[in-house]
Parts: structure tokens; C-alpha cells; sequence
């Protein structure tokens, strides 16, 4: 997780291609590649939420490139009519820089995304940054209704975000940053408890919900819920990270799930991918099969 913040790092890994492996879970560097892959996607019953990769964000002549990046990702999503919408940080739009400067870009980016009919998510980061992205979210739901955001279970502050976002499309994650005790929960068993919990409230209020996890424990849970409170399938979707579980997420679809994966692309690829790893120790095998491989 620290390795993922290292600039010095995220400079050389653009260098190194996806030598270490980052091709399993990232769709290609460039629009071309993630359109051929959201239209497999799609082909198999899954639709897409797309992020256009951006770390390390600390000037403005950056955030605008990446502003601009992420409209050119819009225009490949409407000019080739594949079934996905967008996911963005707001850090890569330049939060660290100036909240106001950061409100700008975002207003850009959802204007574009409103006249395409694109739905758009503000993906959640860690919680120094929390408080700033929901105003921001909450400063863009007075015009654009085409915009949602996540709540992160391990905070304890979580619920009453959720009642507080009620009306707000959402995404529900366990959460993937570390964070210190006195803002979030520490055990796995306390995570994923009050996790089920806040994905039981959520399906039974109005609002459309996206359940991001891989835990097949909670997704029964979920199924298992829905049946006994006849909470209809058009409520809710599944989530799951690209290049993860695909046959699980193949089985959701057959079952008769919605499903999206999320498709991360973009030649900033290397926070992203270390994310990863630190989340699953077992990725690290990307890596080994990569450096074998070359």
C-alpha cells in the first residue's frame, strides 16, 4: 500500500509497460483497448463503469490533461455505443490543488457526461479526502441527477451517509484504504458485519444500489436476502473488479443478476495495480508469472 503512493515508482512503472503482470486487471492503456474490452464484456450480459487511471495529481496543467482524458473516454463510451458509464477520483481532477479548481473540472466532465446521457461515479478515496468529495457530490446533485458516489463500510461514519445519500445512487464497498481506529473499523468480522448490514437497509429504501464485492459469502448473504424480502433484481447490480473472479461473475449473470465490472485503463496504471495487490496478497502471482514470462 505505501509502494502505491511512491511517485518515484509511478514514474518508472510508466516505463515498464505491463511488464509486472498489470495487464490481468487493467484493460489496455489507450481507448481503443478498453472499448474491444467492455464490448466482450457486454457480449457476455455485463455492462461496464470505465476509469481512466490518474495518480499523483499535485498541479493544475495535470489535472486538466487528465480532465481531458477522462472526455475522451465519455466520447469513445457514446461514439461506440457499448453499455458502461464512468467511474472517476476526484483527486485526479485536482482536489489536492484546490477544491474549488477540482469543482470546475468535475462540472466540465458532468456536463458532457449529462449531454451523452452517461451516468458518472465518484469513486471514494481515502479519509482525508471524504469530506471534500461528498460536498463536491452534493454541490453537483443540485444540477445533474446523472451522478453517484460510495459508501465505505469499515467507517463508522458510514450509515449515516447512507441515510444522509438516500436519494443518491450508490455504491456499497467494504472499503480499501488503511485507516486508523478512531474513523473506522479494524476486524474483518466487524467490516463485514456492519457491510451486510448497510447493504440490508439500502435494499429495502428506495434507490438504486451497486454491490461491490468478491466475498462470495456476503454475495449469498445478499441473494439469500433479496428472495426472503422479494426485493426485485432491477433494484440492485453486482460489482467486481476486472480480470477478477470472472466465472463468478459470469454465474451472477446466468443467475439473472445484474452484474458491471469495473474496467480501470490508462496508461497511470501503477497505484491502481498496486492497490490491488495489497488487497490480495495472491495477485502478487500476476507479478511472478509477468517477470517469468519476459
Amino acid at each position: 500500500m505505501a509502494l502505491s503512493k511512491n511517485q518515484l515508482l509511478n514514474a518508472s512503472a510508466k516505463k515498464w509497460g505491463f511488464k509486472l503482470g498489470a495487464g490481468k486487471v487493467v484493460a489496455g492503456t489507450d481507448t481503443d483497448g478498453m472499448v474491444q474490452s467492455v464490448k466482450n464484456l457486454n457480449s457476455n450480459g455485463i455492462s461496464a463503469t470505465v476509469d481512466h487511471l490518474g495518480e499523483f495529481v499535485r498541479y493544475e496543467h495535470e489535472a486538466i490533461e487528465a480532465k481531458e482524458n477522462v472526455l475522451k473516454t465519455l466520447e469513445a463510451i457514446k461514439q461506440s455505443g457499448v453499455d458502461a458509464h464512468l467511474s472517476i477520483k476526484l483527486t485526479q481532477l485536482g482536489l489536492d490543488v484546490d477544491q474549488d479548481f477540482c469543482l470546475k473540472n468535475i462540472q466540465d466532465i458532468m456536463k458532457t457526461a449529462n449531454h451523452y446521457g452517461i451516468f458518472v461515479n465518484i469513486d471514494m478515496e481515502d479519509y482525508s479526502h471524504l469530506q471534500m468529495t461528498f460536498d463536491i457530490v452534493e454541490e453537483l446533485r443540485y444540477e445533474y441527477d446523472n451522478i453517484g458516489t460510495v459508501i465505505q463500510a469499515y467507517l463508522y461514519r458510514s450509515e449515516n451517509d447512507l441515510d444522509r445519500l438516500k436519494h443518491t445512487r450508490l455504491r456499497l464497498v467494504k472499503g480499501a484504504y488503511k485507516e486508523n481506529e478512531q474513523v473506522s473499523l479494524q476486524r474483518k468480522e466487524e467490516i463485514d458485519a456492519n457491510y451486510l448490514k448497510l447493504i440490508k437497509k439500502r435494499l429495502l429504501h428506495p434507490g438504486f444500489t451497486s454491490i461491490a464485492t468478491h466475498d462470495h459469502h456476503i454475495i449469498n448473504a445478499v441473494k439469500q436476502f433479496v428472495i426472503e424480502n422479494n426485493i426485485p433484481k432491477d433494484k440492485f447490480e453486482f460489482q467486481m473488479l476486472y480480470g477478477f473472479r470472472t466465472g463468478m461473475q459470469l454465474e451472477l449473470v446466468e443467475e439473472g443478476y445484474s452484474f458491471c465490472t469495473y474496467v480501470p485503463y490508462g496508461h497511470d496504471w501503477y497505484g491502481y495495480f498496486m492497490r490491488r495487490l495489497a488487497e490480495r496478497p495472491q495477485n502478487l502471482n500476476l507479478v511472478l508469472k509477468g517477470l517469468v514470462a519476459k
